[in-house]
C-alpha cells in the first residue's frame, strides 16, 4: 500500500475517532446541561410555590378554588404541580395537567418525611417522558404537604434529536473534507520524496552527478535533500577516487611489468653472454622489488582505510626519535652524495606510536633525498612553542609547483618533474605521512616552488600543552 494512501487511512481512521469521542462527550454535556436547566426551572417554581403557600396564609388548610384564582397563571405555564397529603393522597392538581394521574412515588415519599427534595423522571407509554420535584411542606415540625411539579421533556428531547442528527450528518462531511485535505498534504509533503527516489533511481543508473533541489524551509524534508546531496556527493568523490586509484595502480604495475618483459624477450631472442644474463636479471630484480613496495604500500593503506591497523598511543620524546632517523638517513645519503644535517632540536614529547612516526619521518626524508640534487642538503629541524610540535624536512632540490602541492598527498599521484628527476617512487609515500599524521591528531604543511627545494612541516599536538 502506498504511503500516501497509508498516511490519510491513519489520519483518517484517528480523526474518526477523535470526532466520535468528541460528539459523544458533547451530546452527554449538552443532555445533562438542558436537563440541569429544566431541574433548576422546576425548582425555582416549586420553592416560590411554596413560599407563596406560607406567605399567603394557605395554610394548614389549602382551598383549590381560592388558590386557583390567586394563581390563574397555574393553568396557563408549561408546568404542572400537585399537591399531595402525607399520605400520598392528591389534594390538588393543577387543570393543565394530563389526563392520567402522576402518583407520589415511594422514593419522593420517603425523602419528603425526611425533609429533602427529590428530582425524579417518569414516562409513560407513548408519551414524552416528565421530570418531576417533589418539595415538602413542613407546619410546626410536622410534614402538612407534598407539593410536586412536573414539566414534559419533549422539547429537550425535539432538541437532543435535532442535535443528534447535525451530529450524524456533520461528523461525515467533516471527515470526508478532513480526509481529501489530508491526502492533499499527504502529497504535498511527499512530493520531495519523490524526488528523491527519482534521482536516486537515476543514480543507480550510473549518473552521480544528480543532485537534489534544496526546499526554502529548513525541515525535515530540507535536511533530508541536504543529507541526501552531501552523501552522493561524498559518493561520486569516493568513486573519482577508485577509478582514479585503480587507472594510477594499473599504470605503476604495468611500468615494471613491461620493463621486465621487454628485457626479458630481448635477451631470450638469441644466445647472450653471462654478464649480459646477470644484467637482466638484476633489472628485472630492481623492478620485483619496485612493485614489492608498491604492493606493500596498497596493502597498508587498505588496512589503514579498514581501520586494520594497530596504533599505540604512548608519550614519544620525539629529539631521540629525529636523531635515530639522522643516522640512519646519513648512511643513505652517503651513496647519493647528499649531506644530512640536523636543524634546532626542542625537547617534545607526543602522544602515539614510535613505530609510525619513525615511518612518517624516515619517508619525508626519503623523499627529500630522492628529489634533492647531487650534493644538495637536507635538513631536519625540531621546534616547540608550547601548544604544537614542528618537525620540518627541508631540501633544495627540485620543489613542487603550488598548484600540486594538494594533489602530492593523493595515492599514486607524482608530478611531471618528479618522474623526469627519478623512476624510483611510487606515489604512495606521502599519502601513508597525510595519513600517519592525522591519525595522530596532526597535519602537514607544505612550502615549495619549482626550483627552490621544497619544505615539509609535521604539526602534531603535545602530550603535555604548556601555553
Amino acid at each position: 500500500m502506498p504511503l500516501r494512501v497509508r498516511l490519510t487511512l491513519w489520519y483518517g481512521t484517528a480523526l474518526a475517532l477523535v470526532l466520535i469521542i468528541f460528539s459523544v462527550v458533547l451530546y452527554v454535556i449538552t443532555a445533562r446541561s438542558l436537563r440541569d436547566t429544566v431541574d433548576e426551572s422546576l425548582e425555582d417554581t416549586a420553592m416560590t410555590a411554596v413560599r407563596s403557600l406560607e406567605e399567603r396564609g394557605f395554610l394548614p388548610l389549602i382551598n383549590e378554588e381560592e388558590l386557583l384564582s390567586q394563581f390563574p397563571e397555574l393553568t396557563r405555564i408549561d408546568k404542572f404541580f400537585q399537591i399531595f397529603s402525607p399520605s400520598g393522597t392528591i389534594t390538588i392538581r393543577s387543570p393543565n395537567i394530563k389526563q392520567h394521574e402522576v402518583p407520589l412515588s415511594r422514593t419522593a415519599l420517603d425523602a419528603t418525611f425526611a425533609g429533602q427534595k427529590i428530582f425524579e423522571s417518569a414516562k409513560y407509554p407513548k408519551e414524552p417522558p416528565l421530570r418531576l420535584i417533589s418539595v415538602p411542606i413542613v407546619y410546626r415540625g410536622n410534614l402538612l404537604y407534598i407539593v410536586q411539579v412536573g414539566t414534559s421533556m419533549e422539547s429537550v428531547g425535539e432538541t437532543l434529536q435535532r442535535f443528534l442528527v447535525l451530529l450524524v450528518v456533520a461528523i461525515p462531511i467533516a471527515l470526508a473534507v478532513s480526509l481529501a485535505g489530508g491526502w492533499f498534504l499527504a502529497g504535498r509533503a511527499l512530493r520531495p520524496v519523490d524526488k528523491i527516489t527519482l534521482a536516486a533511481q537515476r543514480i543507480a543508473a550510473g549518473d552521480l552527478s544528480q543532485r537534489l533541489s534544496m526546499p526554502a524551509a529548513h525541515d525535515e524534508i530540507g535536511r533530508l535533500a541536504a543529507t541526501f546531496n552531501n552523501m552522493i556527493g561524498r559518493l561520486d568523490t569516493s568513486f573519482r577516487q577508485i577509478r582514479q586509484f585503480t587507472s594510477d595502480a594499473s599504470h605503476e604495475l604495468r611500468t615494471p611489468l613491461t620493463v621486465m618483459k621487454g628485457e626479458t624477450d630481448l635477451v631470450l631472442r638469441r644466445p647472450r653472454l653471462l654478464d649480459d644474463y646477470k644484467s637482466v636479471l638484476e633489472s628485472n630484480l630492481e623492478e620485483i622489488d619496485r612493485m614489492t613496495r608498491i604492493v606493500d604500500e596498497l596493502l597498508f593503506l587498505s588496512r589503514a582505510d579498514m581501520g586494520e591497523v594497530r596504533v599505540e598511543s604512548l608519550p614519544v620524546a620525539m629529539e631521540s626519535l629525529v636523531e635515530d632517523i639522522h643516522r640512519q638517513a646519513k648512511l643513505l645519503a652517503q651513496d647519493r652524495n647528499i649531506e644530512v644535517l640536523l636543524g634546532t632540536i626542542m625537547p617534545v614529547v607526543v602522544q602515539g606510536d614510535d613505530l609510525r612516526l619513525r615511518e612518517l619521518l624516515l619517508n619525508l626524508v626519503e623523499n627529500a633525498m630522492k628529489y634533492s640534487y647531487s650534493g644538495g642538503k637536507v635538513e631536519i629541524a625540531l621546534l616547540n612553542d608550547g601548544r604544537e610540535a614542528r618537525l620540518s624536512v627541508t631540501d633544495y632540490g627540485i620543489g613542487i609547483a603550488p598548484a600540486d602541492h594538494k594533489k602530492i598527498f593523493q595515492r599514486f599521484f607524482r608530478t611531471d618533474v618528479a618522474r623526469g628527476h627519478t623512476k624510483k617512487g611510487t606515489g604512495l609515500g606521502l599519502a601513508i605521512c597525510a595519513w600517519i599524521a592525522e591519525l595522530h591528531k596532526g597535519r602537514i604543511e607544505v612550502k615549495s616552488d619549482l626550483g627552490q627545494g621544497s619544505a615539509f612541516t609535521v604539526v602534531l599536538p603535545l602530550a603535555h600543552p604548556t601555553a
